[in-house]
């Protein structure tokens, strides 16, 4: 089926291309969502007619759209979920899931708004855009962890914490360098004696050629 597009559709065209599509795609998603219209004559006389009008309406809306763009840059989202001991979430986060977790962040976003392949069924940060205009798109960062604590950490580090980065392990940790400072000191005492003793024994070897000499 060919149509017209009515604003710029993201892998399809600008707006006033006219493209062909599957049928079900038009009637389902382009046409019922006034993304686009049949090209017949009648519609393109109609789109030619509104064009200018329809042009000056998408660049207030992309200024618009822009602005609140740099509001949400560096954004991030944090939200808790229960998981397993490898990462991955009993459950899902999902594209309503998100658009929520934005809108009360202060941004009022659709879901279908965010632009997503497939839930988030993993611990960590995922960066998701999220489409605030056909030409006009912002990457935020969703925060999943099992509590806000944790979020915390994974947002200052980067990493995953999952349940094999324990309390156990962080204690490990400080024991293991709390035992390499009284060894690095041993070490450095050892050194010392040995410095000392070789100081001793040159100045028992100068001692005895001088013995020799005066015999």
């Amino acid at each position: 089926m060919e149509i017209i597009l009515l604003e710029r559709v993201e892998k399809l065209g600008q707006m006033g291309d006219v493209v062909s599509v599957k049928p079900g795609y038009a009637r389902n998603y382009l046409l019922t969502q006034g993304k686009a219209l049949r090209a017949n004559k009648m519609n393109r006389e109609r789109f030619e007619t509104e064009k200018a009008q329809r042009e000056a309406d998408n660049l207030a809306r992309r200024s618009d759209a822009e602005t609140e763009s740099a509001k949400m840059d560096g954004l991030a989202v944090s939200m808790v979920r229960a998981a397993s001991e490898m990462g991955q979430l009993f459950g899902s986060v999902t594209s309503r899931d998100i658009s929520d977790a934005v809108t009360a962040a202060g941004f009022t976003i659709a879901r279908t708004q965010v632009v997503m392949d497939k839930s988030i069924k993993t611990l960590g940060l995922h960066d998701i855009r999220i489409r605030l205009h056909p030409e006009v798109t912002v990457t935020v960062t969703v925060n999943v962890a099992r509590s806000l604590d944790e979020a915390e950490t994974q947002l200052r580090t980067g990493v995953a914490v999952t349940g094999l980065m324990d309390d156990d392990d962080d204690d490990y940790g400080n024991e293991a360098a709390a035992q390499e400072v009284p060894a690095a000191e041993a070490s450095a005492a050892d050194a010392e004696v040995d410095a000392e003793t070789a100081e001793t024994d040159t100045a028992s070897d100068d001692d005895a050629a001088s013995e020799e000499t005066e015999a």
